[in-house]
């Protein structure tokens, strides 16, 4: 009886012994370990917002960006978050102010750190250096920004460096380069960066096999390249290096999340592209940044209207679609029973009536001597017309037909791809579009003889 009682008491002994050990041990793993959540984007080009106008075109826009963003601080408030930069673009006048306000509902995000792109400097470095946003430029020449970002936070430092390219310098021929080449110089920051523990980030707008070749990657954990046309690339190891590939015009994200030991090792990794759809809603903190934008817009909009004003004389070449329907009357039922017929409606509808980004593809002939001003001095020029498509047709109108139309000579891409391209219409199919709005000759071309 007692040998029994000793040998089930040395048992429990050992099984407490041996399950302490367990735990000890498995503490011990976690103790050189850390799970942490590593969110990045990449270019924005210039997108505040999406351009509603198709399904396949509304994804993205800082609204729906911040509001995921928020919910996954409330997931891991330790969250590191980043962005490889290009977020301006300057094509038009309307860019100016519109990157403005990029860079303020940027700074409403709480980036660890961004990289510097060529394009982010349009509108000159020191847009960039007044700002809040943690923008990073490794082999800066004039130390007009930082040329890294140790971000230190759940017990695992990352850094970031920001490669750009000189070669890409749109005005490398124009004297003094913000940029230098000094890949060597950036060698060593890395080099030190990975002896403190650090985990490394290098970003850059070269391609993954010119990055290769130009740039010291011996010390590079993560290596995020150029982007990809708006969606992200395929996360993958590359030896001990993990290279990403973002997408662009902000209509995705990317979310890592990460095993790193703390001597600064990537252990294992899970990698997600989340889409921007309307479902995920806008963060309500954005409102007020997005009121003050829209109103901006629309008061510069008013005031280049009356610039319009004063400056516009002469005949218009345009003869809106009532001129048109004179001798084109059944073509004109047809386009009247069309969305093309109340294009500018629905602009009022999402009070986007006042954007020259939106007006441009919804009037005739905006920002065109003659053509759409605002819809009290030119209604007649509302809505997708027949001179959208077919070109200016006063002269046509008034010479009974005898007078070709500006666009006669047009092919059925340039008609359609002066509003339909990537940017507002990415599922555009001629084939399934031209059905809806059918009229005339069965090609466009031929239809602007008529």
């Amino acid at each position: 009886m007692k040998i029994s009682i000793l040998a089930s008491l040395h048992t429990t002994l050992l099984a407490t012994f041996f399950t302490a050990l367990f735990f000890m041990s498995s503490s011990f793993a976690n103790a050189d370990s850390r799970d942490i959540t590593l969110i990045y984007t990449g270019n924005l080009d210039g997108e505040l917002e999406p351009c509603g106008c198709s399904e396949g075109g509304d994804k993205g826009g800082l609204k729906r960006r911040a509001n995921i963003i928020d919910n996954f601080r409330k997931e891991d408030p330790n969250l590191y978050l980043i962005s490889s930069g290009g977020l301006l673009i300057s094509e038009v006048a309307q860019d100016t102010l519109k990157s403005r306000y990029i860079l303020k509902g940027m700074e409403a995000l709480n980036y660890d750190a961004i990289g510097v792109q060529w394009k982010d400097l349009s509108f000159g470095a020191d847009t960039l250096s007044k700002t809040k946003l943690p923008f990073i430029m490794s082999n800066n020449s004039n130390q007009v920004f930082f040329d890294k970002s140790i971000i230190n936070r759940n017990h695992a430092k990352l850094t970031f460096f920001s490669w750009l390219d000189p070669n890409r310098n749109p005005q490398k021929n124009m004297g003094d380069s913000i940029v230098n080449n000094d890949t060597t110089a950036l060698a060593k920051k890395l080099k030190k960066a990975k002896a403190n523990n650090q985990i490394t980030i290098l970003s850059t707008t070269l391609r993954l096999k010119i990055a290769q070749r130009k740039l010291p990657l011996d010390d590079v954990d993560i290596l995020i390249i150029k982007s990809k046309y708006e969606h992200y690339g395929e996360a993958q190891n590359i030896g001990k290096m993990l290279v990403l590939q973002p997408g662009s015009r902000g209509m995705r994200i990317g979310k890592l999340k990460l095993t790193v030991s703390t001597e600064g090792k990537l252990l294992k990794w899970k990698h997600e592209v989340i889409p921007l759809p309307p479902e995920v809603g806008d963060a309500p903190r954005m409102e007020e940044w997005y009121a003050d934008y829209n109103a901006d817009v629309k008061a510069d909009y008013e005031k280049r209207v009356a610039i319009r004003k004063k400056l516009e004389s002469g005949e218009s070449p345009f003869a809106s679609d009532t001129s048109c329907k004179n001798c084109h009357s059944k073509e004109h039922k047809k386009w009247s029973s069309t969305r093309h017929a109340e294009a500018f409606y629905t602009l009022q509808d999402v009070n986007k009536s006042f954007d020259p980004a939106c007006i441009q593809c919804h009037t005739v002939g905006f920002d065109v001597a003659g053509g759409f001003i605002d819809p009290a001095i030119t209604e007649k020029l509302l809505h997708v017309q027949c001179e959208s498509c077919h070109g200016a047709a006063k002269a046509h109108a008034d010479s009974a037909g005898q007078k070709p139309v500006s666009n006669k000579d047009w092919s059925n891409d340039k008609i359609c791809g002066q509003c339909h391209i990537q940017k507002h219409s990415p599922d555009f199919k001629f084939e399934t579009y031209w059905p809806k709005i059918s009229h005339g000759k069965a090609l466009l071309n031929q239809a602007t003889s008529n």
